[in-house]
């Protein structure tokens, strides 16, 4: 018997290698704006929210919708299409489905924006939900987000782990009551996913699965 049910997973460096795109994305959106993005830590904007990475060089809400608007061009453009799975991913996934596990996604980008992408990366046949953010600000924590698909009638009173690199993985599955697995392969670095004490580390797809099913 297994130990969980269901895994949620986060996708962007949990699932996909999707660094280029977002990277070049913001980069785009930061210059449209106004500002230079040459001496910016990009990378510490893989994963959360965009509001809230725009929320932090503009005060001003109509800037931080303008921010994403820009954002969101250029990615339905351009950077959707820089990204692949990480090694193992899609056999991890197969073996889950065919164990009987409930899988969902539990990402901060808007269902809209990232099922096309599972589509076109012959992921989104894999997954039972394929939950994401909202394109407002009704849905736009990762916390909300683990609600929302909890929320499914399916997973009542099922067994539940959440699998992601960041912090925000880590935090919306501890404020949703459900224990995490990180994954050190994406993101997010050992000291912050171990901040969170989470149940499992895994350094590559397979020792995941391993995890999961064997747990």
């Amino acid at each position: 018997m297994l130990f969980y049910d269901a895994v949620l997973f986060d996708v962007d460096g949990t699932l996909l290698h999707s660094r280029p795109g977002i990277l070049d994305t913001f980069a785009y959106a930061f210059r449209m704006m106004g500002l230079d993005p040459s001496s910016m830590d990009l990378g510490r904007y893989l994963g959360p929210p965009l509001r809230q990475s725009f929320a932090e060089h503009f005060s001003d809400d109509a800037d931080v919708e303008r921010a994403v608007q820009f954002y969101r061009s250029r990615y339905a453009q351009h950077g959707m299409h820089m990204c692949a799975p990480f090694p193992g991913v899609v056999d991890m996934l197969r073996t889950l489905r065919e164990a009987g596990l409930f899988l969902a996604t539990a990402t901060s980008k808007p269902t809209a924006v990232v099922t096309p992408i599972l589509e076109e990366q012959g992921l989104a046949g894999y997954f039972d939900r394929i939950g994401g953010a909202s394109l407002d600000k009704s849905v736009d924590t990762k916390t909300a987000v683990i609600r929302t698909v909890l929320a499914d009638p399916c997973l009542t009173g099922k067994r539940i782990l959440m699998v992601g690199d960041r912090q925000d993985d880590m935090q919306g599955a501890a404020d949703c009551g459900i224990p995490a697995a990180g994954v050190l392969y994406g993101y997010g670095s050992l000291e912050e996913l171990t901040a969170w004490e989470p149940v499992f580390l895994a350094t590559d797809s397979e020792q995941l699965t391993q995890y999961i099913l064997n747990n």
